[in-house]
Formats: C-alpha cells, structure tokens, sequence
C-alpha cells in the first residue's frame, strides 16, 4: 500500500476482519485503484464503470458527490467537472473483500453518466448463444446521445475510466 493509501484506509488485521468486519480496510490493486460501478439510486440501472484511488474513494465520502481515477489521463477527476453531469451519491457498499464498491447515485445535468453523451456507458448489447468471433456484432439498446460530446469536452473527448 502506498502512504496515502495507509494514512486514508489502514489494512485489515485479518480475512476476518476483512469479510467481517465493521471498519472500511479497501484493498487497492497493484496500481493503487478499486474498482467502482455507478447505478441510478431510483432504478438500479447500471450507468458507469469506472476506477477509485484512495483520494477518490475518500473525497467521495467525505463530499457525497462521486470522484474517480482517470487510468488515461492518470489525474482525479470529480465527475461533472466539466460537464455538469454530477453525480450525488446516496448510498455505497463495497463487496466481500473490499476491491470493489457500487455507488448509488442521483445524476445531475441532463442526466447523462457516458461521456458519449448517452445515460448509460453500457449502451450496446453483446449477443450471447454466438461463438465469439473478430467479427462479433453488437446490438445498440436504444439509448441516444442527450448532449453533444464535442460542444461540452470539445473535439477531443475521447477517455478511459
């Protein structure tokens, strides 16, 4: 574990108290990062995935509006900082050996969480019962683009969780 990551979150004392116990001890990967799925606190809908480092995952709670690690662009970033598509979280549950947390969020803006403009970052469906293949195709679900990604983050708006 790095410093911060030490001095944010301490290390669990054992799988115990990892599974079982009532303190927050995450476990970051070799790169410092858990991973974090975002899903709409009224529907469930899943809308994000996305990754925390332990100044995310602690700026998260200490705010209540939703922080991520940008593995691309290797920087914080607050989610709706350039946009304005926040996202106010009103609950967070972290799995079984605390690698991974599920936020429930309230969107705000138009209520777009994929920065290709849509609801949903899972917005294509992979068809299953097919023997997967270069040429595998996807089903888009349906859900449009509510903003135009180049007038909000500009001609280069391409990014990675």
């Amino acid at each position: 574990m790095s410093d911060i990551e030490t001095a944010l979150f301490p290390a669990s004392a054992s799988t115990h108290d990892l599974e079982e116990g009532a303190r927050l001890t995450p476990r970051f990967d070799a790169n410092g990062l858990v991973t974090c799925v975002a899903t709409d606190a009224a529907t469930g809908e899943i809308l994000m995935l996305a990754h925390m480092n332990a100044e995310a995952l602690a700026l998260t709670i200490a705010t209540g509006e939703a922080h991520y690690y940008s593995r691309s662009r290797k920087k914080l970033w607050k989610k709706g900082e350039s946009s304005g598509h926040t996202q106010k979280v009103v609950d967070m549950l972290v799995d079984c050996d605390q690698d991974a947390v599920v936020i429930k969020v309230e969107m705000g803006g138009t209520g777009a969480a994929c920065h290709t403009g849509r609801r949903s970052c899972f917005y294509r469906r992979v068809p299953l019962g097919h023997h997967a293949a270069g040429e595998t195709p996807l089903a888009f679900t349906g859900d449009t683009p509510r903003f135009d990604p180049k007038t909000v983050y500009g001609d280069d708006h391409g990014h990675s969780h």
